[in-house]
């Protein structure tokens, strides 16, 4: 039998080799981001102002992030503009909607909760936090699934946010003896809130902060739901996902 003598390699210079290699992938990258950044701006003067140019799991794909978390996909040297999303198709992932979640999720300890009514059922374990506009047919339809959660905490900002009806109806259930019930009379069984008295002293600044917190963290439609873990969802959330989404984040903490 012939046997071969391999040529002892210190640790340290496997140590070098790796550490070479990942100044190499690095500096290749930003080259890339590069030229991505000059070739899209110089050919698409219209295009929204790249935030962030990263590398994808598909070799050669770029993501490119505009408008705070809106994502596109572009070769090395931005030659093309893919609109659409990325499966992972081996672990059957929506690579997409992943970076979505993440880009947009809001850490639930930042929310300004002295700004928000609470609800609470059974044992309130399970928090989410939800911002609606009073005059939202998709919020009304999602009260209507909350109203079937049990062991929940449920804080509800309200966010007037599609003109002056939802303002001064914003106002009136913020004024209210007992918001959450004038709430749901409102948006469950269409009870219109009582106008507050003329002399009345009610401090509706809240208002105007969560319109600017919902601005600050692009929450540009209702209902918004933030989750315990602090994933975001946007639109009336169907009740069987929303329990299972519930479960995921109580999991999580």
């Amino acid at each position: 039998m012939i046997r071969f003598a391999l040529p002892f390699v210190p640790l340290a210079h496997h140590f070098a080799l790796g550490l070479l290699g990942a100044v190499l992938v690095a500096t290749s990258a930003h080259a890339n981001e590069a030229v991505i950044r000059k070739n899209l701006s110089e050919r698409l003067p219209n295009l929204p102002r790249i935030e962030e140019v990263r590398a994808t799991p598909m070799r050669g794909l770029f993501e490119i992030r505009i408008n705070g978390n809106e994502l596109l996909y572009t070769d090395a040297e931005g030659n093309y503009l893919i609109q659409g999303v990325l499966i992972d198709t081996k672990a059957r992932v929506n690579l997409t909607q992943e970076r979505l979640e993440k880009l947009t999720a809001i850490a639930f300890d930042d929310l300004p909760l002295k700004d928000a009514f609470t609800t609470v059922r059974g044992n309130g374990q399970r928090k989410l936090a939800v911002f609606a506009d009073p005059n939202c047919g998709f919020c009304k339809r999602f009260e209507r699934d909350l109203a079937k959660l049990d062991n929940v905490t449920i804080h509800t900002f309200l966010y007037p946010v599609l003109g002056k009806d939802s303002e001064e109806k914003a106002r009136a259930i913020w004024c209210a003896r007992d918001r959450a019930k004038t709430w749901e009379d409102w948006m469950l069984r269409g009870v219109t809130p009582p106008e507050p008295k003329a002399d009345a002293k009610c401090d509706t600044a809240a208002l105007e902060r969560n319109v600017a917190f919902g601005q600050k963290y692009r929450i540009s439609g209702t209902p918004t739901t933030i989750l315990a873990n602090g994933t975001r969802l946007p639109g009336a959330v169907g009740l069987d996902r929303l329990e299972s989404l519930l479960a995921q984040a109580s999991a999580a903490k």
